[in-house]
């Protein structure tokens, strides 16, 4: 079954077109709560379809309302490191995006590159580094999906990353700006890794995100990005880290980061029915 079979498949389960969509990471599957929720399908469900086999991500697609915002969830997400090729890595966000969701958040937990940052903070991301991982565009290029080669000058939307810190002030709640790195994981990276992944201009650090990013700017989404910084990548040789401990950080910060998401695609929303 072909990704477009599987849109037709989706779409004979339920009759709702997203405006929203919104990828949750490791720990953040709280916001799934704030949702009213008019349908799920879980992953497995799907035929072909890839299963997150990671704690922290449930794997479900959740179809609702975000207060009027109609929006699809990627509750969970599935990673290059667990096996499976980066076309099928990027296949759910794809279909969120063939499904309706013409604007995108994507959110991760992350490891803090810049000094400033400390384990809870919230970075808005800018720019991203792709270059440690295999392109999810290398192949037999599908025209139906995106041109041959699409330009990346400015991945994550502007006027997002300014409402998302507009939305941030008047919470009350400290955004930074930094620009993301994607490795391959599942190891944590090397004491010497993260001294260069900063000097190479990153400020956090993952295992996610920047590949899903690259197909939906290929597609023409517009994207927004927010990280969790749940530890401390740089200047880490004697703080060894667990999945636990970053999922623990994660919910933490939870609360900020989805009153942060809500308020920034509510701003979103509103100019786009002003507009209309």
């Amino acid at each position: 079954m072909d990704i477009f079979e599987t849109v037709e498949w989706i779409k004979s389960r339920i009759s709702f077109e997203p405006f929203f969509g919104i990828v949750l990471g490791s720990g953040l599957g709280g916001l799934s709560e704030e949702i009213e929720a008019v349908d799920r399908i879980s992953y497995s469900e799907i035929p072909g379809f890839p299963k997150s086999t990671v704690e922290g991500h449930k794997g479900e697609y959740i179809f609702g309302y975000m207060d009027e915002v109609p929006v699809i969830l990627m509750n969970g997400r599935v990673h290059y490191y667990e096996g499976y090729p980066m076309q099928q890595v990027v296949m759910p966000v794809r279909i969120m995006a063939l499904l309706g969701a013409k604007n995108i958040f994507l959110t991760n937990a992350a490891g803090g590159l810049n000094r400033l940052y400390h384990p809870g903070t919230l970075m808005c991301i800018n720019d991203h580094i792709s270059s440690f991982i295999p392109s999810p565009l290398i192949g037999k290029n599908d025209d139906r999906l995106s041109t041959r080669f699409p330009d990346m000058s400015s991945i994550y939307d502007n006027e997002f990353i300014s409402l998302m810190h507009q939305s941030a002030d008047e919470l009350g709640i400290p955004l930074e700006d930094g620009v993301y790195l994607q490795v391959t994981g599942p190891a944590y990276e090397s004491p010497a890794e993260s001294r260069g992944y900063l000097a190479f201009g990153a400020d956090a650090v993952g295992m996610s995100t920047a590949c899903e990013a690259i197909v939906l700017r290929a597609m023409g989404v517009r994207l927004a990005g927010l990280s969790c910084i749940t530890d401390m990548a740089i200047d880490n040789e004697d703080l060894p880290i667990t999945h636990q401990e970053i999922q623990d950080i994660a919910n933490l910060c939870s609360n900020h980061l989805k009153s942060i998401v809500k308020k920034t695609i509510s701003k979103i929303y509103s100019e786009y029915k002003s507009n209309e």
